[in-house]
């Protein structure tokens, strides 16, 4: 079974990737050859963060980089992220930067 990510970033850009029993986001994206950021693959650094918009994703080991109130606002470490929906997600280096105040600003 495979579910259809659409992705979107906020420039107006927006993709589609299948992604297969067992895979997680990160991982489809990378054989789909899109450009999606990522670190430790293992759900600690928040590389990979993104915001579901529409869908069902189970995080398929601890989400140490998310906070409690980020799961809760629809952030999601797609490195440890399989779908159980077809889902729309929102992508890209600024949705990390969502999480973390920037003091300099």
């Amino acid at each position: 079974m495979t579910h259809t990510i659409t992705l979107e970033w906020r420039d107006g850009r927006e993709a589609t990737v299948e992604v297969r029993d067992a895979e997680t986001v990160t991982d489809a994206t990378e054989r789909a050859g899109l450009g999606i950021p990522y670190g430790c693959l293992y759900g600690a650094c928040a590389t990979c963060t993104g915001r579901l918009l529409e869908g069902d994703l189970v995080h398929i080991k601890r989400t140490r980089g998310l906070k409690p109130r980020h799961r809760q606002d629809g952030y999601v470490l797609l490195c440890v992220a399989e779908p159980r929906s077809d889902c729309r997600i929102e992508v890209g280096a600024e949705i990390q930067a969502d999480l973390v105040s920037n003091p300099w600003k």
